[in-house]
């Protein structure tokens, strides 16, 4: 890598982001495609995140993705929203355009290109989404927006799921939407595909699961948008009983794919082996 005046820069913001596979993703697209950027992590408390946007409009930094905590919270600090993230509730990606920062998501794209690759059809399906927060609004929106017959969310908090239910509900007033508590899963095993949006499970919690994936049919998908571990706990219980499973290895790499041609504005295909990387990326998690 050849840093000099001209490098661009683009970045992670989160809290925590100590164990990201962000930076090698993109650098990795940044040296095959013989771009003159780097990708870097910033770990961000809340209090500064204002402050750190004004930051990176000084420094002139070109774009940037957000990871939790702070995918809905960034949204009121941006100068302008796209279409499809407004709908979708929360923001993964910035871009910095003519002096302003413009919030996108990538994250439902990302996820229902997953599911799509592995061969599974959304539309007209009775879907589990586990979680409320930022990735939590972008699936199920995007799920919502696929075609799904039924979403039902489950949270510990159920005020968060009661209040994404009602968003899903206003904008797409022809689907079924139920909300929960996390502790009440098992009045909803009748389900097509279970989708695990929470932190449970995740480095270096491996041995929790947000739910008992034992009770439901074995004809049951289920997906982890975790992908440290690459195979959660969660995702090895279901395996156990013959569940189709996808983890959250595969929806990483597409929403950094997405981000990458929204930065550059290129509707082309990025030069990318997607199996290079899926390698490489196995090799730090494991």
């Amino acid at each position: 890598m050849n840093i000099n005046w001209n490098t661009q820069l683009y970045c992670l913001i989160g809290n925590p982001i100590e164990k990201s596979l962000s930076p090698e993703i993109h650098n990795y697209i940044f040296n095959i495609n013989n771009m003159n950027c780097i990708y870097m992590c910033f770990n961000v408390e809340d209090n500064d995140l204002h402050q750190v946007l004004d930051t990176f409009k000084i420094l002139g930094i070109k774009g940037f993705n957000v990871t939790i905590p702070y995918k809905i919270h960034i949204m009121k600090y941006l100068d302008e929203i796209d279409e499809e993230a407004r709908l979708l509730g929360a923001v993964n990606t910035v871009k910095y355009l003519d002096g302003k920062f413009i919030g996108y998501n990538t994250d439902g794209a990302g996820f229902v290109k997953s599911l799509i690759d592995s061969g599974i059809h959304i539309k007209d399906k009775k879907i589990l989404v586990l979680g409320a927060g930022g990735g939590s609004h972008a699936i199920s929106m995007k799920l919502a927006q696929s075609g799904a017959k039924q979403i039902i969310l489950l949270n510990r908090t159920i005020e968060k799921s009661k209040k994404l239910a009602y968003n899903i509900s206003n904008k797409f007033g022809d689907i079924s939407v139920e909300y929960d508590d996390l502790k009440s899963f098992s009045q909803y095993t009748d389900v097509d595909i279970v989708v695990n949006c929470t932190s449970i499970g995740m480095y270096p919690d491996t041995d929790e699961v947000p739910i008992d994936i034992s009770i439901f049919s074995n004809k049951t998908v289920v997906c982890d948008i975790i992908y440290k571990p690459i195979k959660t706990k969660f995702l090895k219980n279901a395996e156990k009983k013959n569940m189709k499973i996808i983890g959250g290895m595969d929806m990483l790499i597409n929403q950094a794919i997405l981000s990458q041609k929204i930065w550059f504005s290129v509707d082309k295909n990025i030069a990318i082996n997607i199996d290079e990387i899926k390698g490489f990326l196995h090799y730090s998690v494991e």
